[in-house]
């Protein structure tokens, strides 16, 4: 027990410190925009609960789902049954996804077009399918790189058609991509892909395992693109009279729906395959309501506290005669609420590793927020000119393709895996609110022009983490330096370039 409240103080610190920054710019600036004391209140008890719901979920999850994900990976590759492991593989993306808090937030913004419940089982389904691509990958040892060319290729033949029937459906589709990959999904996607390749056994099976959240990220994509197709077109309505009270009430149920699942999988596998002890089986059911806890908290707190004052402030901003300001606001929100986001610190450790410490987190972190920033001013500078998003996703992904190609191979894997580390949660519940709110005052179309706010977001670290992995490798080849000078990249010498030749990354 003494442990558990150990671990929990300290996740409650972490969450604390990493939402801090946001919690005092937002009070702030709705200060100046004449936001009404009421929304401002709701916003502080909202933020409480999500520092609190964060806090038990990152508990919850790991103990509940990651640490089980490697030992079912491992066990489908030994049972040596197609089958099984197809199945097994769906199932784990389908209730994953359900479980996954930022697409709850997702559906409940968009709910006046598609029922929360639609958009979730579309989402989940195309998750789960692509999971078995992930991983049949890893089987079969196919070339990442020419997955994702080949997926993204298909992806955007199948959006041109859509884009001709239901053109609004093009942004939610894109935001659907990078919400469904979040703290939820992340660490046991990674750990069930870990636990595959560990078993396969070979050189490259650590490399293996990154790139899984990548390929699952693209099936809720095609999915909503499908779902398009047989959606009249709409205009969502934003949703601020419902009280803090409505949200517990309606999440304690709805999260229970979406939690007792994932314990029946859990229970069928440990008759036929953990066979774990009791006490490790109380343990992981105590996880699972620390996880169930922590995500009524911070679905009530991101919808009753920060999704309604996102609302007021981009209606404020939007209703200025200067309200071109929506975009350096914006890029303020984006730089700072990088650092709120839960898998963005597990991100950062996981490139310095992969770099042997060439590129450290603080520099990582930078560059995060600063192509996080700089994706949010384009999302605003298309809610106040109604752009086209195929004039920054086109490019955008053309170049991320095209860096595959020349990027050490891991850096593109990572890459592709961080989109849902920066664009989860906190960019659900509050900058995604602060466009539609702006777009409903306007008067551009929100569907077309607020929505695929999340999808910039979870562009920028695929073009972000890539450059990256080209200055790791031009730093490697380069002559050390006579001095070194520490500015986030650390300058390798003739010793420390022997202990990276170890730990290189594959190209």
């Amino acid at each position: 027990m003494g442990l558990r409240h150990s671990v929990l103080v300290e996740r409650l610190r972490e969450s604390f410190r990493a939402v801090l920054p946001i919690s005092v710019i937002i009070p702030v600036v709705s200060l100046f925009c004449g936001v009404s004391g009421r929304e401002v209140t709701a916003f502080l008890i909202g933020d409480v609960l999500v520092v609190v719901g964060l806090a038990l979920f990152s508990i919850g999850s790991v103990e509940s789902t990651a640490a089980i994900a490697a030992s079912i990976g491992e066990h489908i590759v030994r049972r040596r049954s197609l089958v099984l492991f197809v199945l097994v593989a769906f199932l784990v993306g389908f209730l994953i996804t359900v479980a996954e808090p930022a697409l709850w937030v997702l559906a409940d913004q968009f709910k006046s077009v598609v029922p929360p419940s639609v958009l979730i089982l579309a989402v989940a389904v195309g998750v789960g399918l692509f999971v078995i691509v992930a991983l049949v990958r890893i089987l079969l040892q196919f070339s990442l790189v020419l997955l994702f060319a080949i997926s993204y290729a298909v992806l955007f033949l199948i959006a041109g058609g859509v884009a001709l029937a239901n053109p609004g459906f093009i942004p939610i589709a894109f935001d659907s991509g990078g919400v469904t990959t979040g703290p939820m999904a992340v660490p046991f996607i990674m750990s069930l892909g870990y636990g595959i390749s560990q078993a396969r056994g070979d050189r490259s099976s650590e490399t293996d395992s990154f790139g899984l959240v990548g390929i699952a990220s693209i099936g809720p994509i095609l999915s909503v693109l499908l779902l398009g197709l047989f959606t009249a077109p709409s205009t969502p309505v934003s949703d601020t009279t419902t009280t803090l009270g409505e949200y517990f009430l309606h999440y304690l149920i709805q999260m229970a729906f979406a939690i007792l699942p994932f314990i029946l999988f859990f229970a069928v596998f440990q008759c036929l395959a953990f066979r774990l002890s009791w006490q490790r089986v109380v343990k992981v059911l105590i996880a699972f309501v620390y996880t169930y806890t922590g995500l009524v908290l911070f679905l009530t707190g991101a919808n009753a506290g920060l999704v309604n004052i996102g609302v007021a402030i981009g209606a404020s901003v939007g209703a200025l005669s200067w309200n071109w300001v929506l975009v350096p606001l914006g890029m303020l929100f984006g730089f700072t609420v990088v650092a709120a986001e839960p898998s963005v610190v597990a991100l950062n450790r996981q490139v310095e590793e992969a770099s042997a410490g060439a590129i450290s987190r603080g520099f990582m972190m930078a560059a995060l927020s600063t192509g996080v920033s700089l994706a949010i001013g384009l999302a605003c500078l298309r809610v106040l000119t109604g752009l086209s998003i195929w004039w920054i996703l086109l490019p955008g992904y053309a170049l991320t393709i095209l860096l595959t190609a020349v990027t050490p191979r891991i850096f593109a894997s990572i890459a592709f895996d961080s989109g849902g580390a920066v664009s989860g949660a906190m960019t659900s519940a509050f900058l995604m609110p602060y466009a539609l709110g702006a777009s409903a005052v306007i008067g551009t179309d929100i569907l077309a022009d607020a929505f695929g706010l999340v999808a910039f977001v979870a562009m920028a670290p695929l073009v972000t983490i890539q450059v990256l992995g080209l200055v790791y490798r031009k730093r490697l080849q380069a002559p050390p330096p006579a001095v070194a000078v520490d500015v986030g990249i650390v300058q390798l010498g003739e010793s420390s370039r022997e202990t990276a030749g170890d730990r290189h990354p594959q190209e």
